[in-house]
């Protein structure tokens, strides 16, 4: 089996589309598959290139027996709309191109990306091979919700490429339930959908000891801490969690830590500055190894999307992780992801950008009965969702795509 897949993210890269990738292609590899990435020079999020990296047009590496091809992409930060945009379709072009020099059985494209999907559609028309569309975003959906794009004549035209790219795929890989009920409501056959949702490395994400250490040189011996670990993006609303953080402050042990960047993080440092929050560290991205010792810290992982109908259907894949290490979870999403916490006890959901229900429910986990659960519920639902055993799962799809076509 030769699969070629296309994901513009991916390792050294650590956001969640990258490390899924990864994690499948590498299980994948293991079942014999010969696999074929074709992804941007690491850039993800600042814009800037990765240090050993250039961005060449087109060069190759191997990473734990997957064959990496990276191909030049026009590289800005992730922020600007138009700008990223810019980028997605750069990205799109060359990866189309070098698509075409691979000898592959079938495609895999990843969203939320669109015009990686594009990319995946077009190589399927040229090299006359199966592809399977894997929708980890319901864009151009999303976009709006955001407010990154008004409603309009670019949304209706990118809706019907979506559309497009639907019917063509022998398969569509949603990463939630929820995603396969609407793609049905817009006319897709059941039988062409299929769900992998997300999860974690067991090997990588376990319970570990406090990392002591850390906390003193953060300064926070002492402190309750309270992590959103993750994208500072438009779809997070983490200046509601700031201001919730203001409220607190001087009142409280509580102290909210932020790791990460995105589009954002810039505005939500300038907010802590303005409020004058004493309680708030934020600091950048770091690998993934060693995002593991600030996971370690954290006495609750705090995860939060804005209030929309639409993000009632995603499960943010941080909660995996914070679940394998035993962290109790307290998360601003409602619907499918509210299910799954609460379903194995991980954690407590409040009402997104609901201030008086946040404070209740914050207060309620610190309830020794309730807190002291926590970990274990994590545990048993990182044991469900071992990026393993869904690797397997997606290879499976794979197959049976591939058998269609004979």
């Amino acid at each position: 089996m030769k699969i070629l897949f296309l994901t513009d993210n991916y390792p050294p890269e650590v956001n969640a589309p990258a490390m899924r990738t990864y994690d499948h292609c590498r299980e994948w590899v293991k079942t014999g598959a010969e696999v074929t990435v074709i992804t941007c020079t690491p850039n993800f999020p600042e814009g800037k290139v990765y240090e050993g990296y250039k961005n060449k047009l087109y060069q190759t590496e191997i990473i734990d027996g997957v064959k990496v091809i990276r191909v030049w992409s026009y590289i800005v930060a992730n922020q600007g709309f138009l700008k990223r945009t810019l980028d997605y379709i750069s990205y799109s072009m060359t990866s189309f191109l070098a698509g075409l020099l691979v000898k592959a059985d079938l495609i895999v494209a990843t969203s939320p990306q669109f015009f990686t999907a594009l990319s995946g559609r077009t190589l399927h028309f040229w090299k006359r091979i199966p592809w399977i569309m894997e929708v980890r975003d319901m864009w151009p959906e999303s976009i709006t919700t955001v407010g990154a794009m008004k409603d309009g004549i670019f949304i209706r035209y990118f809706e019907w490429e979506e559309i497009r790219c639907y019917k063509s795929a022998a398969k569509i890989v949603v990463v939630t339930d929820s995603f396969k009920k609407k793609l049905i409501s817009r006319g897709i056959p059941t039988h062409k959908i299929a769900v992998v949702k997300n999860g974690v490395d067991r090997e990588l994400f376990a319970p570990i000891p406090k990392d002591e250490t850390l906390i003193n040189e953060l300064g926070l011996k002492g402190k309750k801490i309270i992590g959103y670990i993750g994208t500072h993006g438009m779809a997070h609303k983490l200046d509601f969690i700031i201001r919730q953080a203001k409220e607190m402050d001087g009142k409280n042990n509580f102290h909210f830590l932020f790791l990460g960047n995105g589009a954002e993080r810039e505005k939500l440092v300038r907010l802590k500055e303005e409020l004058g929050c004493t309680n708030v560290t934020m600091l950048e991205s770091v690998s993934k190894q060693e995002v593991k010792r600030y996971i370690s810290i954290l006495d609750v992982c705090l995860i939060n999307l804005r209030k929309s109908e639409l993000f009632t259907t995603v499960i943010p894949s941080k909660l995996f992780e914070n679940a394998a290490m035993g962290i109790p979870i307290l998360m601003g999403v409602e619907g499918e992801a509210q299910e799954i916490v609460e379903s194995y006890g991980a954690g407590i959901c409040f009402k997104p950008e609901d201030a008086e229900d946040f404070n209740k429910k914050l207060k309620l986990l610190q309830d020794s009965e309730v807190y002291t659960k926590c970990p274990q519920g994590g545990l048993r639902l990182a044991e469900v969702f071992d990026r393993k055993k869904l690797a397997a799962s997606m290879y499976k799809i794979i197959e049976s795509a591939t058998l269609q076509r004979r």
